[in-house]
């Protein structure tokens, strides 16, 4: 298997969502990708499945973390070209997401030889910021 060509582009990075079942079933998809300033932007559209209480609209946490994680990982996936293993990962919720999608920009703070990490943030679609998130990655195996 050859290595990919650096930074990954939008359209490798989203083949990487699709070939993820679970990322495929939350319905990732690559808004921007930006390896100068080594960022990225990630639409997660609402589901059913995702609701924290049936005919709420209002995302339930589990899902909205996991989306945080993923794009957080693909920030840096972007630059390294493979997925990391995630070491911790914190959230902040901030307000609840209610009957919209999630628009999260993530922004890596640290591409080192053995740890990364990226600061994510989410909003709805009006812009309102309704949480925040960090996460390390190991980079070790992959450099």
């Amino acid at each position: 298997m050859s290595t990919p060509t650096l930074p990954l582009t939008a359209a490798q990075m989203q083949a990487k969502f699709d070939a993820s079942p679970f990322i495929a079933f939350m319905g990732l998809k690559i808004v921007e990708a930006d390896p100068a300033n080594e960022e990225i932007t990630v639409r997660a559209p609402f589901r059913p499945e995702f609701e924290r209480g049936g005919g709420t609209g209002q995302w339930h946490g589990g899902p909205l973390a996991s989306v945080i994680d993923t794009v957080g990982d693909f920030a840096l996936v972007m630059l390294i070209g493979q997925g990391l293993p995630t070491i911790n990962f914190r959230v902040d919720y901030l307000r609840p997401a209610v009957n919209t999608a999630l628009i999260v920009k993530a922004k890596v703070r640290r591409n080192g030889r053995s740890v990364g990490v990226s600061d994510v943030d989410v909003f709805d679609e009006r812009g309102a910021l309704l949480a925040i998130g960090r996460a390390t990655y190991s980079t070790q195996t992959t450099k």
